[in-house]
């Protein structure tokens, strides 16, 4: 049996999102023919809301629905520190631990020539603009330590640089809990040359 064009459609967009698979995509149609009219309304125009709404904060390019921020617009925060980081969901985590106080500045993305994601498409330039501005002490990069994400770091340090801030990079070794017989090399080394005094 064929499926009806609207819905081989609609499946192909949730597809299109991240970590959706076609089967789940195919489910997540199914489901959406099962709800309510009403629910359905509520559903699109939530996504149009949003899309229409969240943009860009002026200063750390975090996503917000307002011209700044509540981080960036907090006093009570350290604005001495700059966190960057590749993407928003990089803030929620850090946010999640509830132990930073700083604030953020979020990149968008990391540099990849592969991917043709290049210095000048990343916010970059708002970063070096910030610190400029001065007031602020330390910028920790927080970038993943992927190839991409050490090569960002790199970049982004040497501009740094001759601002005179100090530049950081997040500690990598063992997770917590894990067991040293099965670490990877890279992840010992990490671990290693990360080690704190006790």
């Amino acid at each position: 049996m064929a499926e009806a064009l609207p819905l081989v459609l609609l499946a192909e967009q949730f597809a299109r999102l991240p970590g959706i698979g076609m089967k789940t995509a195919q489910r997540l149609s199914y489901f959406v023919m099962s709800m309510s009219d009403e629910d359905v309304r509520e559903f699109a125009d939530a996504i149009i809301n949003a899309h229409e709404k969240v943009g860009l904060c002026s200063v750390c390019q975090n996503l917000t629905d307002k011209e700044v921020c509540p981080i960036c617009d907090d006093v009570r925060r350290d604005h001495s520190i700059i966190c960057v980081v590749d993407g928003p969901k990089d803030v929620s985590a850090f946010e999640r631990t509830k132990e930073y106080n700083g604030v953020y500045h979020v990149l968008h993305g990391l540099i990849s020539p592969i991917d043709n994601i290049t210095p000048d498409s990343l916010k970059i330039k708002e970063l070096l603009q910030r610190i400029q501005q001065g007031g602020v002490e330390e910028v920790i990069m927080a970038t993943n330590p992927t190839v991409e994400g050490e090569a960002t770091a790199m970049y982004i340090s040497r501009l740094l640089r001759p601002l005179g801030v100090k530049v950081t990079r997040l500690a990598f070794g063992l997770p917590v809990g894990a067991n040293l017989e099965y670490a990877d090399e890279v992840t010992l080394y990490k671990a290693l040359e990360n080690r704190n005094e006790m």
